[in-house]
């Protein structure tokens, strides 16, 4: 047994450390391939482009046999790695410009463009596929991996060329970065100050089609576009800034063919390209889960915040108004309880750890609550606040005083400092004096008589 731990250990030892040429070459070849995915994969998510890549990836087939049986026909080799990579350019090219021709002569949207390019391309491909495989001068034994991949039999030449495609496209990104932005973002915009949008949404759809071409012998044409939609789709969760969820998409990109090569070597009978993408997804799901801008525990964490908040206001102002109505120190939580429904005694017991109220027991198991002076500050603010909102909206919203309670409610959490003097300037009010509640002559209406 510990014999066989050792042999495991030893294993996972020369996985890591890269010692077998084979993996080291599949590992640096597929890692590269995951950084310019991540890049490029980038400028398409923002670009509502995420299955240009699918279309392109998939216009590859016909091309890849076409090469594959006029390479045979003419006897140079039609297996040849060069030939077909050719092929799947020429035929990508193809599918490019299909796009762009539908799309741009208005007769398709480009969801429709990309669907029936993806569709007719393989289409094609797989019929060609079956006619090559029927010909027995010519066997296309091997043709299948370029559809789901074969990551294992990844040559140095194979390596050195997704390496220097990495690159390549990387660097355009990087000198683009402007241009492929604004196009991401404002298209109109950069029409209107003489970008030629045309160019750079071509220069895109090639970069696209660069990766998409050399990934075909690591993950395969039906998997490649996980390389280039997931990495970018996992960053928007971390980051809103361009340049940052790019780096960010590269980084990601980088880390699943990393991991995916290495689980891959770890256990041989799980195929690379599919352990590449599924640690894709598992990084994905982190970043769903834990991302620190979009993330959904954050989301979660942001929104009982405010819940919070909102519940510390609204109590803070149903004390302030009880007091202010009974003009006493203190008032009886009962009182409060019934004159406002949220401001609960739980929510009370948290402003007296806060060390905003004074919470004492009373003879009949009431309690007794005023303000410290810290607290009566504080209540004094979020009153003011609401009021300010309150007038507002009933000098220039037209609500009537015994409705505007709860639309002042909805939005008053939110007000920023710079929109409050705006209010102050706009009904006249002194930035010191607390203004009068616009309920005071109706004491029975909504809102148990304050607001």
């Amino acid at each position: 047994m510990s014999t066989q731990r050792d042999i495991d250990w030893n294993a996972l030892l020369e996985v890591l450390v890269l010692a077998n040429w084979n993996t080291r070459v599949v590992v640096l070849g597929v890692t590269a391939l995951g950084i310019a995915g991540g890049v490029v994969g980038t400028f398409m998510l923002l670009r509502r482009r995420a299955l240009l890549g699918d279309a392109l990836s998939h216009a590859t087939l016909p091309g890849i046999v076409l090469a594959f049986l006029v390479a045979s026909a003419l006897g140079i080799g039609g297996k040849s790695h060069g030939i077909l990579l050719l092929g799947a350019l020429v035929s990508g090219t193809l599918g490019i410009f299909a796009v762009h021709w539908l799309t741009s002569s208005g007769r398709l949207s480009e969801d429709s463009a990309l669907g029936v390019v993806l569709s007719t391309f393989f289409g094609a491909g797989a019929a060609l596929l079956g006619l090559a495989q029927q010909e027995s001068s010519a066997s296309a034994a091997g043709l299948e991996t370029f559809i789901y991949g074969k990551t294992a039999s990844m040559l140095v030449r194979d390596a050195i060329l997704i390496g220097a495609t990495s690159i390549a496209t990387v660097g355009c990104c990087v000198v683009f970065f402007k241009e492929l932005r604004l196009i991401c973002f404002d298209p109109d915009f950069a029409r209107g100050h003489g970008m030629r949008t045309g160019g750079y949404d071509f220069l895109l759809m090639s970069l696209v089609m660069a990766v998409v071409v050399v990934g075909l012998q690591a993950v395969g044409l039906v998997l490649v576009i996980a390389i280039l939609v997931i990495p970018a789709a996992a960053a928007r969760f971390w980051t809103n800034m361009t340049g940052r969820m790019l780096l960010t998409s590269g980084f990601i990109g980088g880390l699943g063919g990393w991991l995916g090569t290495m689980l891959s070597a770890l256990a041989p009978g799980l195929p690379a390209g599919a352990m590449v993408v599924l640690a894709l997804g598992g990084i994905f799901l982190v970043s769903l889960l834990l991302g620190r801008r979009r993330g959904l525990l954050r989301r979660i964490i942001r929104l009982r915040r405010r819940a919070l908040l909102m519940e510390r206001d609204h109590a803070l102002r149903a004390i302030w108004e009880c007091l202010e109505q009974s003009g006493t120190h203190d008032c009886l939580g009962s009182h409060i309880g019934f004159r406002r429904g949220w401001a609960t005694f739980r929510t009370a017991k948290r402003l007296q750890h806060a060390g905003l109220l004074v919470v004492e027991a009373v003879e009949g198991g009431d309690e007794r609550i005023s303000f410290t002076p810290s607290g009566e500050r504080e209540a004094a603010s979020v009153v003011r606040r609401h009021r300010l909102w309150e007038h507002y909206l009933m000098r220039r919203a037209d609500f009537d005083e015994q409705h505007v309670d709860r639309g002042a409610d909805d939005l008053e959490h939110l007000l920023p400092i710079d929109l409050l003097e705006e209010l102050e300037k706009e009904l006249d009010a002194d930035t010191r004096a607390m203004l009068p509640s616009p309920h005071s002559l109706h004491p029975d209406g909504p809102g148990g008589g304050g607001s």
